[in-house]
């Protein structure tokens, strides 16, 4: 009986679990808690069958609730036989209404289940359709909050829900653009850049050729490059839109202007320049005639322009602004007098080479319109002094008997360009005085005949003066610049030009150096300027420009200066502009200011007076280090052209901010100029050194002698009206050679 009663405690389970929960029903019934020696028989019976995931007597995982309650995952699949018997069945909620008894107790692994609770956790294991084993047509039910889409994973707490990916849809950024906004991208292309674009697709052809994009089409950079089939179809594609049409230099159009096409495009032009093209003068008329509205046309070196052509322009083309003529062989003063009374608003008329400038009712007609402000008259032989005052002061107009000048308007010209006009004189150029207060150009450059006695009254009236050019005026000398120094314009001055005025040296430039202070282009080759004059260059521009503390800005060009083939400019005076253009300044700092709770230098200088007055050694004083300037413009310099290659190293190192550099250069060549003047000592060298220096003080005591003439006085060193010195014999051309 003991034993008997010992096996069915042994047999007895700890729990009694119901096989089956049919609707309605209890709750389980309440464990039974084993005491003493069954318990430890129960235990020793556990641990020698086959090991199980329930333990007795451990703590509940984390993941589950407390209160000795388990789910259904608590299964131990290892033992053989079933620890309930082969009568057990899963529970209604577990097997979605299915009967899941096993069938045969040797194919059916043992199932341990603990108590099962409705709050405990439930894990479904398949793809969201089916479960892990139950029937393929077993679906769980929407009662238990199954969620569909719950993969297996190899971690038993995680659960990720899988999202199907949204792909992202394409996206053609260039397509889904506006087409305003694809023409404005494409016209920052230049006409190279976008005819090759043009060879991408279909789409992007038809893009390039839109005619927005070439509204202005110049040809002046690729002309030789782009074939004449190519140039006509982007004319015609463009139609209308084309105003600006640039087809300078051309040629290989002079089978196409006869196309019909090119005429029928061409028809809102507003500004056309045919120079150095092959075109006949029927296609000229053609053009003229269907473009109304030109402001701008540039018929310069065209044979096919005539006076015919003029009449046309006359015609059609009343709003015409600007008109360039010169070298039209063909074209003369009567075309150009159609013209001029026909647009009113013509302001830039340029006539170089052509002829009648010296027909008085045509200057006429151009005194009367008054409204011309560029005329350039360069190489026309047929203009004399006389047409000239009829152009500044009229034909038979009322003379001021107080100043015995007529009384007329003033000019509106701004800019005149007599270059090469041969008839004119002084007496000409007289007439521009008080008549022409808005000059700001004069190029007077090869008249022979113009000498100081009109520039002197001439320049004073000219105060928005910015470009005067003077080349190969041999008559003039010092006065007019001297004169030039003193005039209005002097603060306006930016370009001088006395190239190969040979009487005009230092007594003259140098007033003009420092009066003029903003001259950005002085060119003085084959005069007789010393170094004097390139030191006071370096100078001006040193004083006008600002210096900077940062060495990696970059200058700029502040002055271009011209001083080749003069007699008496050395490498000294080359050095000096070399130096200045790479001199740094080193300045002390300002005294920066003290913290508001630090006591003041007074305060401090006193505080030290005391303390050294108390003690026997006195305070250190701390000296702040210089600092560095740096010029921001320098000069470019073109002389003699053996100092030439090392003038240009130079230039090029200052303008990319090697400071140390171009010292170094200029220290070397400066060693090397007189390491050769020291090798010469004795010999030829000698020699020429004291030949130059005696013509040198020659020539500046023959312009001291010139003024004393004017003067009525006697040079220096007696030369002069009573001369007391005989002059030597000397031959003229460049003494360097």
């Amino acid at each position: 009986m003991a034993q008997s009663s010992m096996e069915s405690v042994l047999e007895t389970p700890m729990t009694e679990i119901s096989v089956s929960f049919p609707n309605g029903a209890t709750a389980p019934p309440t464990p039974i808690k084993l005491k003493g020696k069954k318990r430890l028989l129960h235990t020793i019976q556990r641990i020698s069958s086959s090991p199980s995931l329930v333990k007795l007597g451990r703590t509940p995982s984390s993941g589950y609730r407390t209160g000795g309650k388990a789910s259904v995952s608590c299964i131990s699949l290892s033992s053989s036989s079933p620890s309930y018997g082969p009568g057990y069945a899963l529970a209604n909620e577990l097997s979605a209404g299915y009967y899941t008894a096993p069938t045969s107790t040797a194919t059916t692994p043992g199932i341990q289940i603990p108590y099962f609770d409705e709050r405990a956790r439930i894990r479904y294991l398949g793809d969201g359709k089916n479960s892990v084993g139950l029937p393929s047509e077993v679906r769980p039910t929407s009662k238990l909050g199954m969620t569909p889409g719950i993969a297996e994973e190899s971690d038993y707490f995680s659960i990720s829900i899988s999202k199907p990916l949204q792909t992202r849809p394409d996206f053609n950024f260039w397509h889904d653009l506006p087409s305003e906004l694809r023409m404005e991208v494409l016209s920052y292309l230049e006409p190279r850049q976008i005819i090759r674009c043009s060879a991408v697709s279909k789409s992007w052809h038809k893009m390039c050729f839109d005619g927005q994009l070439w509204a202005v089409l110049d040809t002046s950079d690729f002309y030789r490059d782009i074939p004449a089939n190519a140039l006509v179809k982007i004319i015609t594609s463009a139609g209308p839109f084309v105003k600006d049409l640039n087809l300078r230099g051309c040629v290989q159009l002079r089978e196409k202007w006869h196309s019909q096409a090119l005429f029928d495009a061409c028809r809102n032009l507003e500004s056309f320049s045919l120079e150095g093209c092959r075109i006949d003068r029927t296609s000229i008329h053609t053009f003229l005639i269907q473009n109304t509205r030109l402001l701008h046309l540039n018929l310069s070196g065209l044979a096919g322009a005539t006076n015919t052509a003029m009449k046309y322009i006359a015609q059609h083309c009343l709003r015409l602004e600007y008109l360039n003529v010169s070298w039209c062989n063909n074209v003369d003063s009567r075309g150009l007098r159609r013209v001029i009374e026909s647009c009113s608003q013509l302001k830039d008329l340029r006539a170089g080479e052509v002829r009648g400038w010296d027909d008085v009712d045509f200057m006429q007609a151009i005194f009367k319109r008054n409204t011309l402000e560029r005329l350039v008259l360069m190489n026309c032989d047929s203009l004399t002094d006389e047409s000239l005052a009829v152009l500044m002061e009229g034909k038979d107009s009322e003379i001021d008997w107080l100043t015995s000048r007529p009384i007329v308007p003033p000019r509106n010209l701004k800019h005149l360009d007599l270059t090469r006009c041969r008839n004119i004189s002084d007496q000409g150029i007289m007439t521009l005085v008080n008549n022409t207060p808005n000059l700001e150009g004069l190029q007077l450059s090869k008249c022979h005949g113009i000498t100081d006695a009109s520039l002197t009254d001439l320049l004073p009236t000219l105060p928005a003066l910015t470009h005067l050019d003077l080349e190969e005026l041999e008559d003039l000398t010092n006065a007019t610049l001297q004169c030039l120094a003193t005039s209005p314009c002097r603060s306006t001055l930016r370009h001088l030009s006395i190239s190969y005025c040979e009487n005009l040296g230092d007594t003259g430039m140098l007033p003009v150096l420092k009066s003029c202070t903003r001259l950005q282009s002085l060119d003085m080759d084959n005069t007789r300027i010393s170094d004097l004059v390139l030191a006071e260059a370096a100078a001006m521009v040193r004083a006008r420009s600002p210096r900077t503390s940062d060495p990696r800005q970059k200058p700029t060009v502040g002055l271009r200066l011209v001083a080749y083939d003069c007699q008496n400019v050395t490498w000294t005076g080359v050095r000096e502009v070399l130096s200045r253009n790479a001199e740094v300044v080193l300045r002390r700092p300002q005294a920066l200011s003290s913290h508001p709770l630090e006591p003041s230098a007074s305060a401090a200088a006193t505080t030290a007076t005391t303390a050294t007055s108390t003690t026997s050694a006195p305070a250190p004083t701390v000296i702040p280090d210089k600092e560095k300037f740096y010029p921001t413009a320098l000069i470019a310099l073109k002389c003699f052209y053996t100092y030439q290659p090392t003038v240009d190293e130079h230039t090029k190192r200052c303008l990319s901010a090697n400071w140390a550099a171009a010292l170094r250069l200029e220290r070397k060549w400066a060693g090397f100029m007189i390491a050769q003047e020291e090798a010469g000592v004795g010999g030829a060298g000698s020699r020429r050194r004291r030949r130059r220096a005696r013509e040198a003080a020659m020539m500046h005591a023959d312009e001291e002698d010139r003024e004393g003439e004017g003067r009525g006085e006697g040079g220096v060193g007696g030369v002069g009206v009573g001369g007391g010195r005989r002059r030597r014999a000397r031959s003229g051309g460049c003494v360097v050679m």
